[in-house]
């Protein structure tokens, strides 16, 4: 009979407040700026290697300016009329195409919800081409812990039996034939990287579909799903441009085999021709409820992050199939220099090959003094709850700084002198590899540097190539290149005059000298500036003990 009477039907008291809000006088739109400005200010802005999923990403200013803070594309919805939205439906179709070719299956959705929905709705995808016949989903239990709660939920309101299962017991539970499906992380949420081929093999055997949950960009680098024989690939493209957003929204994906797309849900972009017989897009098989009889469509969900998908093909068009690559080389070098850095302290690393991620079991010390530390440094660790701590790095690593608070939220005391263990000074250092922006890094700037290279000439041809490359714009570049080559020049001189065999204790200043050329600075150049500090430790690391 009134608002207020609905309102008590339908929301828990529990829930509900029982005063007005507290909002204040009513303020000019400055002075309310201002006020939120300084509530802002009071977060505490830490740096996130927890992974699960979430990544540091590097969104390109031109995609950041033209498409994310552009109203012409952060106000659109579902391009229904496909005449007036030809350039929103290429950049979709663009995307579709980025994830096909990725993931090595032919056919691919324009975006889903999230990888835990898009998993979801793997296994509904199982079940309806199973003519749901076959009650059981397996989820391996290295799968990420969000997307194997999804998943239950949503196998809750279909009748669908969700097994968490570990992978090696996985061929015992598909000999009864009743699964419709089985999900596998990859790699897994503690970073290890599978072979999954003799359990698709054995999936198959019995008629059972598999389902690869994959990261986009270690798919770079590693066997795409559709080569070792997974049917659906589902997974995030938040690590492509996205920024995490405090957990979202981030476009997922899906991808299959074309004899499936009548159940792939979501929807799909296709090209035809117009009425002129030119090349045109429209959207194609829309499989939801709103389109077609409820009874056959595919999902009753919204089906698509448009504005995040976008972004996420122009990422990958920015940088194109070298630069992801490069991406994920960096990210993947300097995790296995922070696995050799960690177990050189000696802490259990794990064995296997990981891409951006590592599970470790303090030596010496408790976990919980572990994520201590890190929170003091500001870093968000992922615990486990079992006494191993999870470290995720991201492409955001060299700008924040390296691994270097992570070593120290490691290193016994957690002392700032010696966070580089020996095994450090054994993994050769690619000069290109440290650089922010790979791409600005040309073979001139590539230096290869082992134990028994000469510093003279590393540090002359490294101090050549910022000269010749440096921005000349920001001050970093412009003070930075100019101490660091009159420092490191003085210090070798002085070192060789003296007899000493060592630059000795001016290293110090060198790295200081690096480190306020990475500050502030506008450029990948400068950003890189940290390498001198990696020469010295590699080279002299008893002057740092």
């Amino acid at each position: 009979s009134s608002l207020d009477a609905l309102v008590d039907q339908t929301v828990p008291t529990s829930i509900r407040m029982d005063r007005p809000l507290d909002l204040g006088q009513p303020r000019g739109e400055h002075e309310l700026l201002s006020e939120l400005r300084a509530m802002a200010g009071r977060n505490k802005v830490f740096r996130s290697c927890i992974g699960m999923g979430y990544h540091g990403t590097i969104t390109p200013p031109v995609i950041l300016r033209n498409v994310l803070e552009n109203p012409g594309w952060y106000t659109q919805y579902t391009p229904y009329q496909a005449e007036i939205s030809q350039g929103r439906l290429e950049a979709l179709l663009n995307f579709q195409t980025m994830i096909a070719d990725l993931t090595a299956l032919p056919l691919a959705g324009a975006s889903l919800l999230d990888e835990a929905t898009a998993a979801a709705e793997a296994m509904a995808m199982c079940h309806a081409i199973a003519h749901r016949k076959k009650p059981t989903f397996l989820v391996a239990h290295d799968c990420h812990p969000q997307t194997i709660a999804v998943v239950q939920t949503r196998g809750r309101s279909l009748g669908v039996a969700i097994e968490v299962v570990a992978t090696g017991d996985m061929p015992d539970v598909l000999e009864s034939g009743a699964c419709c499906g089985v999900l596998l992380q990859y790699p897994t949420t503690d970073g290890r990287i599978e072979n999954y081929h003799a359990l698709s093999t054995v999936a198959h055997a019995v008629g059972t579909l598999v389902v690869a949950a994959a990261d986009l960009l270690a798919l770079t680098l590693i066997t795409p799903p559709g080569e070792f024989g997974a049917d659906i690939a589902v997974g995030s493209a938040q690590r492509f441009g996205v920024p995490m957003g405090f957990g979202g929204p981030h476009a997922g994906y899906i991808s299959t085999h074309e004899k499936y797309v009548r159940k792939l849900p979501g929807r799909i972009i296709g090209v035809s021709r117009d009425a002129h017989g030119k090349p045109a897009l429209r959207m194609a098989l829309q499989t939801r409820e709103q389109h077609i009889k409820r009874e056959r469509a595919t999902s009753n969900i919204c089906t698509a992050q448009a504005l995040l998908a976008v972004i996420a093909g122009f990422y990958s068009v920015y940088h194109g199939p070298d630069g992801l690559k490069a991406i994920a080389q960096r990210v993947n070098t300097m995790t296995a220099a922070l696995r050799s850095a960690l177990a050189d302290l000696g802490h259990d690393v794990g064995e296997g090959p990981v891409f951006d991620t590592l599970r470790v079991r303090p030596s010496g010390r408790d976990a919980a003094v572990v994520l201590e530390k890190a929170t003091e440094l500001r870093i968000n660790l992922r615990s486990f709850a079992d006494g191993t701590l999870g470290v995720t790095l991201d492409e955001l690593v060299e700008a924040a700084g390296g691994y270097a608070g992570e070593l120290k939220a490691f290193s016994p005391g957690g002392a700032s002198s010696g966070f580089l263990p020996a095994s450090m000074r054994d993994v050769p250092l690619a000069f290109k590899a440290l650089g922010a922006v790979g791409s600005m890094l040309g073979s001139a700037g590539v230096v290869v540097l082992n134990a028994g290279a000469d510093l003279r000439d590393a540090v002359m041809t490294q101090l050549r190539f910022f000269e010749a490359e440096s921005c000349g714009q920001c001050a970093p570049c412009r003070i930075g290149t100019r101490y660091l080559a009159t420092a490191l020049s003085k210090n070798i001189e002085d070192s060789e005059s003296a007899g000493t065999g060592t630059p000795g204790a001016a290293l110090r200043h060198v790295a200081d000298a690096a480190w306020q050329m990475n500050e502030g600075s506008i450029c990948g150049l400068g950003q890189a500036a940290p390498l001198p500090l990696t020469l010295a430790l590699q080279h002299f690391p008893e002057e740092f003990e």
